[in-house]
């Protein structure tokens, strides 16, 4: 058997399955059914339901009304399109910190906008931060939160806040900052909601203090969630699949995609004991992590325009009059970074979406991430890293490498067997296995090592795609971006070059046409690389070229030796 043709045709599905994947996410998007956001109410239902707008994106109960009451603070509504306009505002108010600019509105007092300052959009545009959230129509990412009530008023994310600041900063030689918002009733409720930025953090701490003033119970749950639109992954490189999309995680489920396919076939609803919920894309991530210490019911909810919804809200708690009670929650809004997000929440460091292979991917990332760390090029690191696997692999290379030099060898009298036997399939096959057993040749000996080998390759090629890390990371000469494609297309020609040498070491293929594809293969491969990630193509021409080294030299051995008998 051909081993080449195993490697050079596994890789080539791995590759047009990639393509079949960023095709299927970029031109087929799923349409959505208006129909199923629908839902026939009660006047007392539809009169709850009114407090807050359907299009808003109320969290939902298990019966998929609204869990609120009606509310003295009607927002007024104006109409864009027949939607309600999302762009609506009582005024912002700006928070600066070292990572992060950030805008809360004071109608709802939620997060409208983020931007990254240490994440220029691109390397051309270093003064125009990534805008991970934003409040703009088309491209619509906001985090919500509130309270449901059941018997009394409570502020959503539609009530307005007071703020006795517009502008906040985190100074030199400061830590943490607060961002207070406080809201109240002619009942004597009041709810202070406190935002807390800390440095070099991209996790903003969020509690709400609900204090009761009036002369009853109040009974009511915060709630949490992310309301986004499926609009384009503009980090994300061209004919590179990447996930985008919501994420649930809790120690009893894992880690779980909910795209916004499943988010308009069916409304989650599910209670469970801690965990988070989270929209994310590659590259970046936001995140609600409500309270471990209690169980909370997290759920999606598909809204009219493209629009989709995922959160939790806790479980109901009581109020006596006189009383308070405080809620928190974490408002993750940032870089996958699996350092900063270990110790935020479990799982949460899982949104740098390895796959399957994540086990075997953590250490690859780990052993990337030593190499950084001595030599500080990331460029640099991947070779290394590349070495280092073929040097793991370096006696399955070997044994592969000699089972194609002995084919090598026996190629010529392979030639006048088919020549003889061409017509004869059956006595074709039976004096080639007399062939191979005579010259202890496993024909199937150079395929195992190769396969033992591919989840390793797969594994380290998600890590150059998920890891932040990689995003407009110079490597040296005219390669400054290890995240986008090389602009001169030489490390592409670069990997057809070698891929061509590796076949000239191979057995050539009995069957004509078979010589023909595989003479095709590496321009082909050339051409689809020409458009990955310069990082990725860095790899696949260090790992070919150790290949071709390792290979020649076993080949000129066995070549050699049999010539010395």
């Amino acid at each position: 058997m051909d081993n080449s043709r195993v490697l050079l045709f596994g890789a080539l599905a791995f590759v047009l399955l990639l393509l079949w994947q960023s095709w299927m996410d970029q031109y087929m998007p799923v349409e959505v059914n208006a129909g199923q956001t629908s839902i026939e109410l009660s006047g007392q239902e539809q009169a709850q339901l009114d407090a807050i707008p359907s299009q808003q994106a109320a969290p939902v109960t298990q019966d998929g009304l609204p869990e609120v009451t009606a509310s003295s603070e009607q927002p007024v509504q104006s109409e864009v399109g027949g939607l309600t306009n999302v762009q609506q505002s009582l005024g912002r108010i700006i928070v600066k910190t070292d990572v992060l600019y950030v805008e809360i509105d004071r109608l709802g007092g939620d997060v409208k906008v983020v931007d990254l300052p240490d994440y220029p959009i691109s390397k051309n545009e270093p003064d125009l931060p990534v805008r991970l959230l934003t409040d703009e129509p088309s491209e619509l990412f906001i985090s919500q939160t509130g309270f449901l009530s059941s018997n009394g008023d409570a502020p959503n994310h539609l009530s307005k806040w007071a703020s006795d600041s517009l502008e906040y900063t985190l100074s030199a030689g400061e830590e943490t900052l607060e961002v207070p918002l406080t809201w109240a009733n002619s009942e004597g409720m009041r709810v202070t909601k406190t935002y807390l930025f800390k440095r070099s953090s991209h996790n903003i701490e969020h509690k709400m203090e609900i204090v009761n003033g009036s002369n009853s119970v109040w009974e009511g749950r915060q709630y949490q969630q992310l309301q986004r639109k499926k609009s384009d992954d503009k980090n994300k490189p061209s004919f590179v699949y990447t996930y985008l999309g919501g994420v649930i995680y809790n120690m009893e489920d894992g880690y779980e995609k909910v795209d916004f396919g499943d988010m308009e076939d069916e409304d989650l609803s599910r209670d469970r004991p801690a965990g988070w919920s989270a929209m994310i894309q590659h590259y970046f991530l936001a995140a609600w992590v409500p309270s471990a210490e209690e169980t909370n019911h997290f759920y999606t909810k598909t809204l009219s325009d493209a629009r989709y919804v995922i959160g939790s809200y806790s479980q109901g708690y009581e109020v006596a009059p006189g009383e308070s009670k405080v809620f928190k929650a974490n408002l993750v809004v940032g870089p996958k970074l699996q350092h900063e997000l270990e110790e935020i929440a479990p799982g949460l460091d899982l949104s740098v979406d390895y796959g399957k292979l994540t086990f075997l991917a953590k250490p690859v990332f780990w052993l990337l991430e030593k190499y950084h760390s001595l030599i500080g090029n990331w460029g640099w690191a991947i070779i290394f890293v590349t070495l280092s696997i073929k040097l793991i692999f370096f006696k399955l290379s070997e044994a592969s490498y000699k089972s194609m030099a002995k084919m090598r060898v026996v190629q010529p009298r392979l030639k006048v067997l088919k020549e003889r036997y061409g017509d004869d399939k059956q006595r074709l096959n039976q004096e080639m296995m007399a062939m191979y057993k005579k010259e202890k040749i496993n024909p199937l000996g150079g395929c195992f090592p190769i396969l033992i080998q591919i989840p390793v390759f797969i594994s380290l090629y998600w890590v150059l795609v998920e890891s932040v890390e990689m995003r407009q990371a110079p490597f040296m000469l005219w390669i400054n971006d290890l995240s986008a494609a090389d602009p001169y297309f030489i490390l592409p020609v670069l990997m057809g070059i070698t891929m061509l040498i590796q076949q000239r070491l191979n057995p050539t293929p009995l069957d004509p046409i078979q010589q023909k594809m595989m003479m095709a293969l590496p321009v082909v491969f050339a051409v689809f690389f020409a458009f990955f990630p310069a990082g990725l193509v860095l790899y696949w021409v260090v790992n070919n070229s150790l290949s071709i080294t390792q290979q020649w030299v076993i080949t000129r051995r066995i070549e050699a030796a049999s010539k010395a008998q």
